[in-house]
């Protein structure tokens, strides 16, 4: 028999958010913390492990209760003999909520912060967690993983939220409603409006995704666009995207940045082939001023695969 859910105590704990290179200040986070779908830090732009993930690991200390995450990184190794931590590659899990079970939660014990990413993984990560290791709704881990890898079917539901969040991923207050709105079992009223509101203002971004993507030049299959300055607000994935209809790999350079990204079961690895030393395979940012060799390296790639 599962165990009914203390929604009580779930509304009690604190939902923070994050990325691999934006974590909270530790001192910030209250008492025991869960981490939920955030790499460890790669080294490929930026500072890396030590400066980043290091110094939040130490700044939590004992404080850290569990740090569940699928990204590839060269660092899980150091942590293997530590149960806390529960790493995966993304080959191994395509998505995070589905390494969350019941008894893992349990295991756990009580957390005060969850410190989760702020994608619809990372999200329904958070919202599992607080419903004791049990979907929000069935099928969510599976939404989780279509969005999160980029193939198969997405629900509904899921949907709706993935248009949300790319729209509006820094907005902190609605990744709270969301989060909250799946625990709560998706009730009507103020928050779905908020959600379905929010998911609106995706198709503005992706309509001028589909106008950038018309720039796109595919050479030796990869297919390259370059940003202009101060474009109107665009939906980066979906750029992505729409580069991978054309070519094998897409790159869109957006500034001093270069987003490369290909299908998740293309067997492309980009970390190891540029020496990032974690993320994930098939899509990562290095430094613009790596275009040249980056490209090289690709096509490269691309030529052992036949």
């Amino acid at each position: 028999m599962k165990a009914t859910p203390d929604l009580a105590h779930a509304a009690a704990i604190d939902l923070v958010f994050a990325s691999p290179r934006r974590l909270p200040k530790p001192a910030s986070l209250r008492g025991r913390v869960v981490v939920l779908d955030v790499a460890f830090a790669a080294e490929g732009i930026g500072s890396g492990f030590e400066k980043i993930t290091g110094k939040f690991l130490h700044g939590l200390g004992p404080r850290l209760a569990r740090w569940v995450d699928h990204h590839d990184h060269e660092r899980h190794a150091q942590f293997r003999g530590d149960a806390r931590f529960v790493l995966h590659t993304k080959a191994e899990h395509g998505a995070c909520p589905e390494i969350i079970t019941p008894q893992m939660v349990q295991e756990t014990g009580p957390v005060d912060t969850i410190v989760a990413h702020f994608d619809l993984d990372g999200l329904y990560s958070a919202a599992k967690w607080l419903l004791g290791g049990v979907e929000p709704y069935p099928g969510a881990d599976a939404d989780a993983r279509a969005v999160d890898t980029r193939t198969g079917e997405v629900g509904p539901i899921g949907a709706l939220v993935d248009k949300a969040l790319r729209a509006h991923y820094e907005d902190t207050v609605l990744l709270i409603k969301i989060v909250r709105w799946l625990v709560a079992g998706r009730p009507r009223g103020a928050e779905q409006e908020a959600i379905a509101a929010a998911a609106a203002d995706f198709d503005a971004m992706a309509a001028e995704a589909a106008a950038l993507a018309r720039a796109y030049v595919v050479e030796d299959g990869v297919a390259l666009v370059r940003v202009p300055a101060n474009p109107r607000p665009f939906d980066k994935t979906e750029l992505l995207l729409l580069g991978q209809q054309r070519a094998t790999i897409a790159v869109v350079i957006d500034g001093q940045t270069l987003n490369i990204a290909a299908g998740f079961e293309s067997g492309l690895d980009f970390v190891t082939l540029l020496g990032l030393g974690g993320g994930m395979p098939t899509r990562v940012s290095v430094p613009a001023s790596r275009l040249d060799d980056t490209l090289v390296k690709l096509r490269g790639a691309l030529r052992q695969r036949g």
